[in-house]
């Protein structure tokens, strides 16, 4: 979790990161770049509005971002993803929401706002509908703050969560939580009881192996459980440094470890701390590389004094089954893919989406042989909108298709005093899943305290 008093979303960012870029597609031919760049004269003399679209012999010329809220993406791009289902579930808020699926189809989601408990949903029907899940009396206390799901192959579930004293402005505890039976019984387990606990991570090798990551501003720490989560192992350290910052189990159980310069919910920062750990044996040995992004991490008091600089937090890392690894990552100008096909040793990078609002907060997952799906975030407030991906990545070829830009419903807690409503990421990322049914599902937050509406939007995309 990052401490509120960091200030998410800094509204003086926010001119900054949604200022409009404008850019033509390299697909179009000598005459249609002329005629943009005509267009863009025009524009400019005549201040016409971005979303008007001029069409010439024939040909479509596309201004990919002069809406604030879209993007020019590669000419590989085929058609868009669509919304297959779009469910409004309201009940305690799911900030920074997580989601699995179960081998038979049950759906469990889960996020955080301020309780005392874990908060976990269930759907059995698709996501058509949601049931809050009962997850043990053992789980009373063992967390208010970040979550994040898991699921074995074998059916076995687990919820790891941080606890997180807001008088304080610091994580305490890191607990985990695993099920054999879908939910209906739990074992909990605390693995972390120290001051400045922050950003826990969970994910199960194929062979049933779990592994659990967190920081605590004094550097990164694993555990390990063989035995479905009956027993874990003492805590060992990754790095001496920096932040939890994403994990990743690959298919022969190599784990793999972002680690950024931001710890103890952001209150600590090591600039020179940008690594991605990569372990062979189970987390006994770690073989530490620089990261392939390239942008340089600033901390918060110089964020909004350096032009070039983009807020960011969560880097994710992903394993498809094939043994590569994948980094999303995005800077000032998109979104980037890094490949590599030798567990973290090399990589290839490439843009997958170019953008004028600054892109930020990306997520991945992937499957198969360079099966990917991303999401991430651009703009602020008003020009705030969620995007998601589904990327083919085998091999040199990349193919992208992508959701229209859409809003989500969530909104930053108010201050005394101001009447003004505005949009909010309700975290640092929003997650997805490959769904047993060929489509993706992801989870949005649901955060609008004036009105009284939380809880988390369920959604549906498809080729």
């Amino acid at each position: 979790m990052r401490s509120d008093r960091k200030g998410r979303g800094n509204q003086r960012r926010q001119d900054r990161n949604s200022s409009i870029h404008i850019e033509v597609s390299t697909s179009v031919t000598d005459t249609a770049q002329k005629l943009a760049r005509a267009v863009m004269v025009a524009y400019t003399i005549s201040r016409m509005k971005p979303r008007d679209v001029l069409t010439a012999a024939g040909i479509v010329v596309c201004l990919g971002c002069a809406s604030r809220h879209s993007s020019s993406v590669d000419p590989s791009f085929q058609n868009r993803l669509q919304v297959t289902q779009h469910v409004e579930h309201l009940d305690l808020a799911a900030r920074e929401p997580a989601i699995v699926e179960h081998p038979d189809g049950t759906l469990f989601a889960a996020g955080y706002f301020n309780e005392s408990v874990p908060t976990l949903y269930r759907s059995s029907n698709g996501g058509a509908t949601w049931q809050r899940v009962n997850v043990g009396q053992d789980a009373e206390g063992t967390g208010n703050s970040d979550v994040d799901l898991a699921m074995a192959g074998d059916g076995t579930l687990y919820f790891i969560s941080m606890v997180y004293d807001r008088q304080k402005d610091e994580g305490t505890q890191i607990s985990i939580g695993v099920s054999p039976d879908r939910g209906a019984t739990w074992r909990w387990k605390v693995i972390s009881r120290t001051r400045g606990d922050d950003r826990p991570w969970i994910d199960v090798a194929p062979d049933g192996t779990a592994h659990a990551i967190w920081n605590d501003g004094k550097g990164v720490s694993h555990v390990v459980s063989t035995d479905r989560g009956q027993t874990w192992s003492e805590p060992q350290r990754i790095h001496s440094e920096g932040g939890s910052s994403h994990l990743a189990v690959g298919p022969h159980g190599e784990v793999a470890v972002r680690i950024t310069p931001f710890s103890r919910s952001g209150s600590v920062f090591n600039a020179a701390v940008d690594l991605i750990a990569v372990s062979e044996d189970k987390g006994v040995t770690w073989r530490k590389s620089p990261a392939p992004s390239h942008l340089k991490w600033v901390n918060w008091d110089e964020l909004d004094k350096d032009p070039n600089s983009i807020d960011r937090w969560v880097e994710p890392l992903a394993w498809d089954a094939a043994g590569n690894l994948y980094h999303l990552w995005t800077d000032t100008s998109g979104v980037y893919l890094s490949r590599s096909a030798d567990r973290g040793r090399t990589w290839r990078s490439s843009r997958v989406v170019h953008s004028g609002p600054r892109p930020h907060y990306p997520y991945l997952i992937a499957r198969g042989n360079g099966e990917l799906a991303a999401t991430w975030y651009t703009g602020t407030d008003s020009d705030l909108r969620a995007h998601v991906a589904h990327i083919m990545a085998a091999g040199d070829s990349q193919r992208v298709v992508m959701s229209e830009p859409f809003l989500v419903d969530a909104w930053k807690r108010q201050q005394p005093g101001d009447t003004t409503h505005h949009r909010d990421t309700a975290g640092e990322y929003f997650q997805l899943v490959f769904l047993r049914s060929g489509e993706l599902g992801a989870v949005t937050t649901v955060q609008d305290i004036p009105a009284k509406r939380t809880g988390f939007t369920w959604w549906k995309f498809k080729d």
